[in-house]
């Protein structure tokens, strides 16, 4: 596996883990990634549910778990380390002044097109800015908006297909649909990325059900820099998920994985449980709103609210919550660390190389 740059930054191991939250990747998995030589990236969804300094001040608390978890991650480890922001979330402007100000090296932003977040870069920033997309017509928005407007284009692209975990940037039919494929988008964002080749090199990476060396392979030789892979790091020492989340990826089948319609307005990709049941059921109806962490969330409309449900899973309450994963989440076997699931995706790539 070849190394590759974001900017001036070396990504030596070219896999990034994907940023999964509320509480499953915080310093903890991010660092053991690190170390290993790709990028570990902290979810900022929900910090402000795990670190309560002051009760009442979920966003006050949000800023401070930030800087927290970049705290300990640096403690570990001195390698890439990025965070994955939603734009959907009220507090986006916080998220992205704190990781700026705390020279973050990456912010990855997705759930929403990030149009202005160049806007937040200081004269001394470090920082580099990914947009996640999910069409080409996405990457050529962001693209010329970012230039337009501030004069700057990505440091690099990661486009997410439609068998990614957690929440997805299609519609409910497209999901199946082959022209939607990430085989089919890989070339099409990489043809966007290369219209601007002569002003700046814009590495594309590639994400979504990605779960084997032989798949960055794959990957790689349709021109994509790096690779994206979150649900092949849940079931490892490091994730900083309970035990009982991580048997959850372990115990599941594939007709478990399914879709479902998440209250941020978005289809997502969840392992099957009582919870969703219940939810099915319509007997999760939340009663108020106490975080407002979704701008596109509507409590009074919502049959639960997502950002609990998302905490109480990470703690292990599979009865109050369910766990995002990726179409190959099935897949996994056994909780391992970090360190042996990369072994095994390097060997699965040599291998895949010389077929």
């Amino acid at each position: 596996m070849k190394s590759f740059f974001i900017g001036n930054i070396e990504v030596k191991l070219p896999i990034i883990q994907g940023g999964m939250g509320v509480g499953i990747s915080l310093s903890g998995l991010a660092s053991a990634v690190a170390n290993e030589g790709g990028i570990g990236v902290i979810s900022c969804a929900g910090l402000g549910l795990l670190y309560k300094k002051t009760p009442g001040d979920y966003f006050g608390n949000c800023i401070w778990g930030l800087k927290e978890e970049l705290r300990k991650a640096r403690e570990k480890t001195k390698g890439v380390i990025g965070v994955n922001i939603m734009v959907a979330l009220t507090n986006f402007s916080d998220m992205v002044r704190t990781s700026i100000a705390e020279k973050v090296d990456v912010i990855f932003a997705g759930a929403g097109l990030p149009s202005d977040l160049p806007s937040y870069l200081t004269s001394d920033s470090t920082t580099k800015l990914v947009p996640i997309v999910s069409s080409a017509r996405a990457a050529r928005i962001i693209c010329s908006k970012w230039k337009n407007n501030y004069n700057y284009l990505p440091d690099a692209i990661v486009v997410e297909g439609p068998k990614a975990g957690g929440h997805l940037g299609f519609k409910n039919e497209q999901i199946s649909d082959e022209h939607y494929a990430l085989e089919q988008i890989v070339p099409e964002i990489i043809d966007v990325a290369s219209q601007y080749k002569d002003t700046k090199d814009i590495p594309v990476i590639a994400a979504g059900g990605i779960s084997s060396g032989k798949d960055i392979w794959r990957f790689m030789q349709m021109g994509v820099a790096g690779v994206q892979m979150g649900s092949i790091f849940v079931p490892t020492d490091e994730c900083d998920a309970s035990i009982k989340f991580k048997n959850v990826y372990i115990n599941a089948q594939e007709k478990d994985l399914k879709i479902i319609q998440s209250p941020v307005g978005m289809p997502g990709r969840a392992i099957d449980g009582e919870f969703i049941r219940q939810v099915e059921s319509g007997t999760t109806k939340p009663e108020n709103c106490p975080f407002h962490c979704i701008k596109t969330c509507d409590y009074t409309k919502s049959p639960y609210c997502i950002i609990l449900a998302l905490y109480q899973a990470a703690k292990g309450n599979m009865q109050k919550g369910y766990a995002f994963a990726g179409l190959n989440a099935h897949l996994a076997q056994k909780i391992d660390s970090v360190k042996r699931v990369i072994a095994t995706l390097k060997a699965d790539f040599l291998i895949a190389s010389h077929e």
